[in-house]
């Protein structure tokens, strides 16, 4: 299990790892940036204490977004599930097989994905 400052190190590295793609905190790339042909996004929708133990958190819940945007959409969906199986392999619960996200971009489509990471703390 990582540690909790690693946890967002570890989605990170997994996709790096896999795509050599630009990833991206949601919401980071300015309306000046160009957008790159392909990369990702995510976001840490909340991180959530878990189970308890004479008081004491036990495990905290990570939720997070992930998203994929590509200037070719046949790569939209398959990218999402290859990154779906390697965060699984890590020890990410993923939601679903994603759904259609929006992009700022006309030249751009997205699947997203919603990412639960159970880390034990104690």
């Amino acid at each position: 299990m990582a540690e909790t400052t690693d946890v967002k190190t570890l989605l990170i590295d997994t996709l790096d790892g896999l795509f050599h793609v630009p990833i991206y905190l949601q919401g980071s790339l300015s309306k000046d940036d160009d957008y790159p042909d392909s990369f990702f996004t995510f976001w840490n929708n909340y991180t959530d204490d878990g189970e308890f133990y004479d008081n004491v958190e036990n495990q905290v819940t990570w939720n997070f977004d992930l998203n994929f945007y590509s200037n070719d959409p046949a790569l939209v969906n398959s990218v999402l599930l290859q990154a779906k199986a390697a965060l699984k392999a890590v020890g990410f619960i993923p939601d679903g097989s994603g759904h259609d996200v929006l992009s700022d971009e006309p030249t751009h489509t997205g699947r997203g994905l919603t990412l639960l990471y159970i880390q034990k703390v104690r």
